[in-house]
């Protein structure tokens, strides 16, 4: 019998290319992976690896291997399935990664709400980002990711994961209450109005930052930047003390200090979609198909409590 994380190793080469890259994505060193890899070739008595100086490549029968070892993962999954499909309840461990700023709004109430419809469900929530997210998913240390992707990036989505889209979060300026752009009547803001001002963003490496810059590039201007940070709270508190513009998803702008407005972008392709990623074939597991209808529930009362908050916004300063 071929041991399953041998295998798990030997299709994570074929996908990611060098033994350091599978070492980093299961937290290992490269020496145990190669130790792996050799005691799998002894196992399948076949010669799976070619070595050229310090380059490995994988064979054909390696190449075959890593494609059937999909087909088995997924077969050893929809068999776990079928265990609990008899089952009228959901129930076991589900975990799920879920990037930071949606662990507030989403994974938390989620918590909540899984643990009040189904007792026997078990959710354990990990913090990461999209791009680990993915790797968590591969590797079986999560079974469902929430993820986002910035409209006006087009940043496809993580390789060998199902994605649907949950909820599509456009981006708000928060400015100051007697900021010019901040209109009594709630128009949207041209980003040209704020070409002038110091910002705040974040780091340019980031999604968000990244987004942003071009959007501001688009219309025609690269903003003046007084403050940088990740963090969007910081942000906010940041825009509230010096008066600064700042561009954040809605969702992450749901609650601001009462010095400071959300307005609407009038640029359509600055938002990021929130989707939730799995393994192929996954959502039909109880667990993880109770999971996505209270996410579904959850990022529509998100939708209709941002459009009843922007409505109370725009009559707060008439």
């Amino acid at each position: 019998m071929l041991d399953v994380r041998r295998l798990v190793l030997l299709r994570d080469l074929a996908s990611h290319g060098t033994v350091t890259a599978v070492a980093e994505l299961h937290g290992v060193t490269p020496s145990a992976v190669s130790q792996q890899l050799r005691l799998l070739e002894e196992e399948t008595r076949t010669r799976l690896l070619e070595r050229t100086g310090r380059s490995i490549h994988l064979t054909a029968a390696a190449h075959r291997l890593a494609e059937d070892t999909e087909r088995v993962l997924a077969a050893l999954e929809q068999a776990q399935s079928r265990l609990h499909s008899g089952t009228e309840e959901p129930a076991g461990p589900l975990h799920l990664a879920c990037f930071p700023s949606a662990l507030a709004p989403l994974a938390a109430p989620l918590s909540n709400a899984l643990e009040r419809a189904h007792p026997g469900l078990r959710l354990h929530i990990t913090e990461a980002e999209p791009e680990p997210a993915g790797r968590l998913l591969l590797q079986r240390r999560a079974d469902l990711a929430l993820i986002y992707r910035y409209t006006n990036l087009a940043t496809p989505p993580p390789p060998g994961v199902e994605t649907r889209v949950l909820h599509v979060d456009p981006l708000v300026a928060v400015l100051p209450r007697d900021h010019a752009a901040a209109r009594a009547d709630g128009s949207p803001v041209e980003l040209r109005e704020l070409a002038q001002a110091p910002w705040i963003t974040a780091p340019a490496h980031t999604a968000c930052g990244a987004a942003v810059l071009q959007a501001c590039r688009a219309a025609g201007f690269t903003p003046r930047i007084r403050h940088t940070c990740s963090d969007f709270t910081a942000m906010i508190a940041l825009a509230a003390s010096g008066g600064h513009p700042v561009l954040l998803p809605r969702m992450a702008a749901a609650h601001v200090p009462p010095t400071v407005t959300t307005r609407p972008v009038a640029d359509d392709t600055l938002a990021r979609t929130i989707e939730i990623a799995a393994r192929p074939n996954a959502t039909r597991e109880p667990p993880i198909a109770a999971c996505l209808r209270a996410l579904r529930t959850l990022t529509a009362s998100i939708r209709d409590d941002g459009i009843a908050a922007s409505a109370a916004d725009s009559s707060a300063d008439g």
